[in-house]
């Protein structure tokens, strides 16, 4: 359910009869203020948190730190939320110097992120990446899998072949656009924009997925995570709602079949960035929405 003013208004619902019947995964949120539960790796103190087809990695790094991935098996992930804080990535013996307040693609294979001047740096690795999924298996006991989300399928590789994609995130609002949607062969995310204070609580947006689920990264203010599951024929499998605070920073993982809402409720600015793995058809298919639909093209489902 969306206000008329909503762009995803227009979207056609998400319905799936094939998942009734299936248990729905519990929601999980990780809290990357939580110091006890971040790990030192070389100069950065990084939080771990997994999802159903992906792992991310949020890093607090002095300047200076570099974050190496080698053997990466697909296509990553860099998010740069520091206006001030930029990066050089080395990929194929290339240097790339990326400025911040970016989102940046990776390809599979060697590579390192160099923080000069330190900062946040997100990187999202899907479970392809087997290291990185037993370590979380160490550090995030409690998650659940979700038995509704498909196997991940990657999308279609760029044209013009695997390379480091770095894109600005200072991208003005447009009608009839929602957020700031990029994509590559791995992802989809949506660099929504700012909000200040609280949300207009009659223009809240339940709504729910049945075959993804949605990540929600809070990077400014706090948010409101409303969660309700179905009630399946099965009581055993009802579980009550939620209506679970999470400042920044923070990950809330919706899993597929629930329906959700998220509300702004900080007095200053409020901030979410939406992650799907792999990437949103639905998006995909609304003309302008994918600021790099032409460097990364959507699957050919004629």
């Amino acid at each position: 359910m969306y206000a008329s003013s909503d762009p995803r208004s227009r979207l056609a619902a998400d319905a799936d009869n094939t998942a009734a019947g299936r248990p729905v995964a519990p929601a999980q949120y990780y809290d990357f203020a939580d110091e006890t539960a971040a790990v030192d790796e070389g100069d950065a103190r990084v939080w771990y948190a997994r999802a159903q087809n992906f792992v991310a990695l949020y890093a607090k790094a002095r300047p200076g730190a570099v974050l190496v991935r080698a053997d990466q098996p697909d296509e990553y992930v860099l998010l740069l939320p520091d206006p001030g804080c930029g990066a050089v990535v080395e990929w194929n013996g290339a240097r790339h110097e990326i400025e911040g307040l970016s989102i940046v693609f990776v390809p599979a294979g060697d590579s390192t992120v160099a923080l000069p001047q330190g900062g946040t740096a997100i990187r999202l690795f899907t479970t392809r990446a087997a290291d990185l999924v037993a370590r979380c298996a160490e550090l995030c006991p409690e998650f659940e899998a979700d038995g509704n989300v498909p196997a991940l399928a990657p999308w279609p590789e760029p044209p013009e072949g695997p390379a480091v994609r770095a894109y600005p995130l200072d991208v003005a609002p447009e009608e009839g656009r929602f957020g700031r949607i990029f994509r590559c062969t791995t992802f989809m995310v949506n660099y929504l924009y700012p909000r200040s204070g609280p949300r207009d609580r009659s223009q809240l947006s339940p709504h729910k997925h049945d075959r993804f689920q949605q990540a929600s990264l809070c990077l400014e203010g706090r948010y409101v995570h409303h969660i309700r599951w179905p009630w399946d024929t099965d009581a055993a499998t009802w579980r009550d709602d939620h209506h679970t605070v999470c400042g920044a920073p923070s990950l809330a993982v919706i899993p597929a079949r629930a329906l959700h809402t998220s509300e702004a409720v900080g007095a200053g600015t409020n901030m979410l960035v939406d992650i799907f793995c792999p990437p949103r058809a639905d998006f995909s298919n609304q003309p302008g929405w994918v600021l790099n639909a032409d460097d990364y093209p959507a699957p050919d489902t004629e």
